[in-house]
């Protein structure tokens, strides 16, 4: 379902809740929430920020900086080498 669509089906939802006042103040309060975790959530970059790191990640392996896991590792075992 593309963004547009999801919008419509949102706002189609909302309709049918239009006239019910306290329904409506729940998906407010749920929406508040919802944007106060977006906010909040450490992990979600911009396209921009995401390539930025890339770019540092690339730069970092050019000069001998990066770590890398040995093939016969596990993930467990990387994370312990390298923590």
């Amino acid at each position: 379902m593309t963004a547009v669509q999801l919008n419509a089906d949102i706002l189609r939802n909302l309709g049918a809740l239009a006239e019910d006042e306290s329904m409506l103040k729940r998906v407010a309060k749920y929406l508040r929430r919802l944007v106060s975790e977006k906010q909040n959530d450490p992990t979600l970059l911009t396209r921009k920020e995401f390539f930025a790191r890339v770019d540092e990640a690339r730069d970092q392996i050019r000069r001998g900086e990066g770590i890398e896991m040995l093939p016969e590792e596990s993930l467990d075992e990387f994370l312990e080498r390298v923590g």
